[in-house]
């Protein structure tokens, strides 16, 4: 049984820009708690704002999931490869289209578009691997990567998954426009398969990351435990880079550095014979085995904007840091810069080096200078910001920053929309609990 809430036309204090059109979806909680750590654990409903004309309607959906999947005596697939980057961040996640145009959150696949959410690890396992594991339900076919990129020049989709056997590789696909077939790119071979969420590209080339947080394919897998279980944090085989050229499937680099880990990209380009990756960089796998997020405070592990530096011919020539604050979920002026140069990256963060809190804050980094800006208020608790420019940008930060914010104090949501150059409040809009009948009913 699904529990749909009818649309209606939200409270807005301040003024929404009149451009602004399109639907952001996000997920959130499915009731009204009264406490911060019940939000967060809580069950969840998809949460649809509607934009128009300086108007912001409503809707929610609440899936009625059923009975927990222990209870079944048996792990089903899609347990078995939940990606932990979703059970982490989940209730701060955020997709956003644009209307009518081409969406810049949504992945656009021939007369189709795929919104990118629950997404299992981009695996697909060799016959008779899982025998004994205990899964339920059979074999899934190879899923996608949670983020798909479009590539810069040619519109190509490019995705990757990981064929995990004997003998694992990484295989890189690609779809070109129009079409739903996926043509093998390239299969890279490795032997010490790992956990990637995401990779990046430039104009010329696919990026992948293998973290040494990896799984050894000649041992049996755990039964009844997810597949991230079986993985293990081997910081002595370093973190590894394969460059990939687009055209050709060639690998024209394969470098190894200091051991580091992360979920997210924010950004990559090409440099002449160089290929610059900016990362969220964690010094190591400790996310993967956070605690849920009703325990994360005072233990959440932090992750750094980190630049490294490829050099196709010799190695990884430098790595750096963007920037001081911690830096999640980040987003950019992806239609104009993906796989580009750029300037500016939105996500959130907390304050203090330790954690000690739940995302409190908005930022915007200046990758070129290092520079922050932030938007912070007590007690209010941002998700993944979405950017979306101006129809009229002449600068790379023309538009607004779209978050929903929940107040730690009393449980209440609400989103916020920014300036994305000054990082200034335009709006408020306040979103209803169920039940509430406050708000007005859109005619």
């Amino acid at each position: 049984m699904t529990l749909e809430v009818p649309a209606p036309v939200l409270p807005v204090e301040g003024a929404v820009p009149n451009w602004l059109s399109g639907t952001l979806l996000r997920t959130g909680p499915a009731t009204s708690p009264t406490a911060f750590r019940n939000w967060l654990g809580g069950p969840t409903s998809v949460h649809r704002f509607g934009f128009g004309g300086g108007a912001v309607a409503y809707r929610s959906i609440s899936p009625d999931t059923g009975p927990p999947a222990h209870g079944r005596g048996r792990v089903d697939f899609a347990e078995f490869t939940a990606d932990p980057c979703r059970s982490l961040f989940s209730r701060f996640l955020t997709r956003y289209r644009i209307a009518p145009n081409a969406a810049a959150n949504v992945l656009s696949l021939a007369d189709r578009q795929w919104a990118r959410h629950d997404t299992p690890i981009a695996v697909d396992f060799e016959p008779g691997i899982l025998d004994g594991v205990g899964i339920s339900g059979g074999i899934a076919s190879a899923v996608p990567s949670a983020h798909p990129h479009h590539a810069p020049l040619t519109g190509d989709v490019l995705d990757y998954v990981l064929w995990f056997g004997e003998h694992s590789e990484y295989r890189v696909h690609r779809r070109r426009p129009g079409s739903r077939a996926r043509e093998l790119l390239v299969a890279v071979p490795t032997e010490n398969p790992g956990y990637l969420h995401s990779f990046a590209v430039t104009d010329r080339f696919v990026v992948l990351v293998e973290y040494p947080f990896v799984v050894d394919p000649r041992h049996p897998l755990a039964p009844g435990r997810p597949f991230t279980a079986n993985h293990r944090w081997r910081p002595d085989l370093g973190t590894r880079f394969i460059v990939i050229d687009q055209a050709d499937g060639r690998i024209v680099a394969d470098h190894r550095t200091e051991a580091f880990f992360a979920f997210h990209h924010i950004n990559a380009r090409d440099a002449g014979h160089r290929v610059v990756l900016d990362i969220c960089s964690y010094p190591n796998a400790d996310p993967v085995n956070a605690p849920r997020p009703a325990r994360w405070r005072g233990e959440l592990p932090l992750a750094l904007p980190t630049r490294y530096e490829i050099d196709l011919l010799g190695g990884v020539l430098h790595t750096r840091r963007l920037a001081a604050e911690a830096f999640e979920l980040p987003r950019i002026s992806y239609r104009a810069h993906n796989g580009g140069d750029y300037r500016y990256a939105y996500g959130v963060g907390v304050q203090g080096p330790r954690g000690d809190s739940v995302f409190d804050r908005l930022v915007k980094i200046d990758v070129q200078s290092g520079d922050t800006t932030v938007w912070h208020e007590p007690g209010q608790h941002p998700g993944e910001p979405v950017f979306v420019p101006s129809p009229t940008a002449r600068h790379e930060d023309d538009g607004v920053l779209l978050s929903v914010v929940l107040d730690g104090r009393d449980g209440r949501a609400g989103m916020v929309v920014l300036d994305a150059r000054t990082f200034e409040e335009l709006a408020r809009v306040g979103v209803p609990r169920h039940g509430d009948t406050a708000v007005s009913t859109a005619s």
